[in-house]
């Protein structure tokens, strides 16, 4: 077990809803870190459709997706917050009032007063190919996230899938790995045109194969695959030699390890809160977004921001038991505008007159 990194509040999750609870956390001085199993910062806004438009953010007659994600992280970047992508919390064990114990599927610790789950519809898993037997490859030579390029370096790579992902890791890998080959199952690629057109660059050169088909078997042993079989558009079939698949069909939502935290959750997938501070039944560890349940609850970014606002009001009871709190606003508020950076300057004293 590593080191613990200790914080007043780990955020399970880095979407719209985790950003704006840096900030209402932040206003009140507490320090946050942020996990998601994701690569990126932004949750489905940022990993399944950053150019879906926006319509319904007060003050905000139009924005993307990705535009809201960018303003969020513009937003909170007075309060530092540190991000750990690519991440999966497994456990959260209550080992003080309050203390938590939240552990990674990197093995990586932390140790916070407040937990905040604000993880959407639970966390992204990989949709696994419909390939007979690929369950025994997994882990070992069948990978459907990139963790270390070194991994792949002068190996035979086969890559699988026509998307941003499968086009950005062959295009991050091909310079390393001894052989890649790009497999999909048609001709057209969903992935942006400069992509697409850096990865046609490649396959001119003869730096990579491009192949339109599908992988239909596996073969190998002890989990170390050799080589797949495929099958393309026309009914031809053949082998494609390699040390490593990297399948990218897209993501699915599953809640995941949280369900094993203890909660008693509402149809097997939402967790109860309260709507009062959207605590859920153990004390410290909080839901806010579309995560959690509560009478007359919408699925709406509106009320998640909402719901992180209330949240923080009861987390600084926790973090700073003996402090008493005082409401502000930051349109009156000094002392929280130079939080944000934006305290205007006080005027210079008038010189006084010789005498």
């Amino acid at each position: 077990m590593s080191e613990p990194i200790k914080t007043d509040v780990v955020i399970v999750g880095a979407g719209p809803i985790g950003l704006f609870a840096v900030f209402e956390l932040g206003l009140l001085d507490m320090k946050c870190h942020l996990i998601d199993i994701l690569d990126k910062i932004g949750g489905q806004c940022a990993e399944l459709y950053p150019e879906k438009p926006i319509y319904d953010i007060p003050g905000i007659p139009f924005t993307s997706a990705q535009g809201l994600v960018d303003a969020l992280l513009q937003q909170i970047k007075p309060f530092n917050p540190l991000y750990h992508l690519n991440e999966m919390v497994e456990t959260v064990e209550k080992i003080g009032d309050p203390l938590f114990r939240v552990t990674t599927d990197q093995g990586k610790v932390f140790e916070a007063k407040i937990v905040v789950i604000a993880a959407g519809g639970g966390s992204f898993q990989p949709k696994r190919p419909p390939i007979p037997g690929i369950e025994a490859y997994e882990g070992k030579s069948v990978h459907y996230a990139v963790r270390k390029m070194e991994s792949f370096r002068d190996k035979r790579v086969l890559v699988v899938g026509g998307g941003d992902s499968a086009l950005d890791w062959t295009l991050n890998l091909a310079p390393i790995a001894s052989h890649l080959t790009l497999l999909h199952r048609r001709s057209e690629f969903r992935a942006a045109p400069d992509s697409v057109n850096k990865m046609m660059a490649l396959v001119g050169d003869g730096k990579i194969d491009l192949v339109v088909g599908q992988v239909t078997a596996l073969s190998g042993g002890d989990g170390q695959i050799s080589k797949a079989m495929v099958k393309t558009n026309d009914g031809s079939a053949f082998e494609i030699a390699c040390d490593a698949l990297l399948p990218f069909f897209g993501l699915t939502m599953k809640l995941g390890p949280v369900a094993n935290w203890g909660f008693e959750l509402k149809n097997n997938e939402l967790i109860p809160v309260d709507s009062a501070a959207f605590e859920t039944s153990i004390p410290g560890i909080f839901a806010i977004g579309d995560i959690n349940w509560y009478p007359g609850k919408l699925k709406l970014i509106l009320s998640g921001f909402h719901e992180a606002a209330l949240m923080a009001q009861k987390a600084y009871r926790y973090v700073y038991p003996e402090k008493r709190l005082v409401f502000q606003y930051t349109t009156s508020s000094t002392s929280l505008q130079k939080k944000l950076g934006v305290a205007p300057e006080r005027p210079a004293a008038p010189a006084r007159a010789a005498t």
